[in-house]
């Protein structure tokens, strides 16, 4: 169920072909391995299309219409959200004359399962093994090319997504699970990667994504969980994502080594949604462009307290404001007490001095 948050943000940020896509020639078959939970688009150029769904190595086609997580765009593209691992399968696009224009073969790797090391750490990636099924069948990862640099002239750090595919000697490697098909098989090696290291980067004057950040106030920590789950808008696991807690930047290697503490990246998502466990001033960047910032709402006891410091200012404001006018209305007494003194003085020297010109006799009596 979508929180308040989230329902916000599924609003403020409609469909404006922002989705990661894969594309395929046309009149094509195209083969990938991608990761389950995180949204994607098929690539389709034939308006009014319509889709059919093959499981792997299944025989009997589906309607996609009725499926609740996948969607049609008015261009005939296919969108999926949040595929799920049972989704592996064939996806063709028929036109209006139900003419196959796109196939694809897609291995949606189960992203609960996912590897995750860091090179700075001294981590390691998984290593090859071989499987018996029938002959010498080799499991290996093949890795995507890096990310760009979560951020540009600052240390930041880059992720490469690698996914599971087994190799036949002489053929060519194929996805682990369009490859098994129905066979029942659990291995540890089963499984995608994601590798990040530290980087830096020159800031370049690439191609935005074109939106306006947006500005998220007074997200709370849940009471029960003391926590809350924050969604980046135009995050994803296959683009750069990085969020700053008051602007400190929060670091794969600092949570893959133990010392994250008040926040947690999702690694399903590739730090596209961060759970947080203390207030603050959270952004975050996608694709080094500035998406959202969260502001929190002040708890009830800070708020009581921001209250009672109000109060206790306008307090020792009365008290000043009554002590300066005690203080003014002392000096205009002290001022009309010396103007009263200096006039007497002045009648006293008017009468008491003789004027000028005028002579007058002086008498001294000596006894």
């Amino acid at each position: 169920m979508l929180t308040p948050l989230g329902l916000l943000l599924s609003f403020a940020v409609p469909v404006l072909g922002v989705y990661v896509s894969v594309s395929c020639p046309r009149g094509k078959q195209c083969q990938r391995a991608l990761l389950s939970g995180n949204d994607i688009l098929l690539h389709c150029d034939s308006p009014g299309a319509h889709w059919h769904y093959y499981l792997a190595h299944g025989t009997r086609p589906s309607n996609l219409s009725s499926v609740s997580n996948t969607e049609i765009t008015p261009e005939g593209s296919l969108l999926l959200r949040e595929p799920l691992h049972s989704q592996t399968g064939v996806y063709c696009c028929l036109n209006r004359n139900g003419t196959q224009v796109a196939q694809y073969e897609i291995d949606f790797q189960d992203v609960t399962r996912l590897h995750v090391t860091h090179k700075d750490l001294g981590q390691q990636p998984l290593q090859n093994e071989t499987l018996f099924l029938g002959g010498k069948e080799l499991i290996f990862t093949r890795w995507e090319p890096w990310q760009d640099c979560n951020r540009c002239e600052e240390p930041g750090e880059r992720k490469r997504l690698g996914y599971c595919y087994i190799e036949e000697p002489l053929e060519e490697p194929t996805p682990c699970w369009l490859y098994l098909g129905e066979v029942k098989l659990w291995s540890s090696r089963l499984r995608p990667e994601m590798q990040v290291e530290a980087c830096t980067a020159q800031c370049a004057d690439g191609e935005p994504l074109g939106v306006g950040y947006i500005t998220f106030d007074n997200f709370q920590l849940n009471q029960e969980s003391e926590s809350v789950w924050l969604s980046c808008p135009l995050g994803s696991i296959y683009r750069p994502v990085i969020w700053e807690a008051d602007e400190t930047p929060l670091t794969w290697q600092r949570q893959l080594s133990g010392k994250a503490i008040n926040t947690q990246l999702d690694l399903a998502t590739g730090g596209r949604q961060l759970q947080i466990f203390q207030p603050a001033v959270y952004r975050c960047f996608v694709q080094q462009e500035l998406m959202a910032q969260f502001n929190p709402r002040p708890s009830p006891e800070a708020l009581q307290a921001q209250k009672e410091w109000d109060e206790a200012q306008l307090q020792e404001a009365g008290g000043a404001s009554r002590r300066k006018a005690g203080s003014v209305l002392t000096g205009l007494k002290l001022v009309l007490l010396a103007g009263t003194v200096l006039a007497l003085a002045g009648l006293l020297l008017r009468f008491c001095r003789p004027s000028r010109g005028r002579r007058r006799d002086w008498v001294v009596l000596v006894k």
